[in-house]
């Protein structure tokens, strides 16, 4: 079976520095991706990742502050948050999708992960 965990979540202040991460099990995928969702807002797009040659797609809000990873060996995949911002408070989710396409969108995305919650204080 396919299971996804993610870990690291937590309580920070604006400008601190945070590492998530998603042990996957069972089959691998196309694609692995990062997605948010705050309190009266949609699930929206973070950032994924190829899991075969490790290609990087980031939404623009986080670009240049978040960076996506994986460990194939590990079947793991890494979320990690620097100057992180209140406006990051969400819950974090890992997805796996078996497409290449349409990687921002949560509909190609099959399976999920329970969330992990992260909380930016001001």
């Amino acid at each position: 079976q396919v299971q996804l965990v993610e870990s690291g979540g937590g309580l920070v202040q604006a400008g601190d520095s945070l590492s998530l991460s998603c042990a996957a099990s069972g089959r691998t995928f196309e694609t692995y991706g990062w997605f948010r969702q705050a309190p009266g807002k949609d699930r929206e797009f973070v950032a994924a990742i190829r899991w075969s040659g490790g290609s990087t797609y980031y939404a623009d809000s986080v670009k240049g502050r978040f960076t996506i990873s994986r460990d194939n060996a590990k079947n793991t995949v890494y979320l990690q948050m620097n100057s992180l911002k209140p406006e990051d408070t969400a819950v974090y989710y890992c997805a796996a999708s078996p497409y290449s396409g349409a990687y921002y969108n949560t509909r190609p995305y099959d399976y999920w992960g329970q969330g992990t919650q992260v909380t930016v204080s001001s």
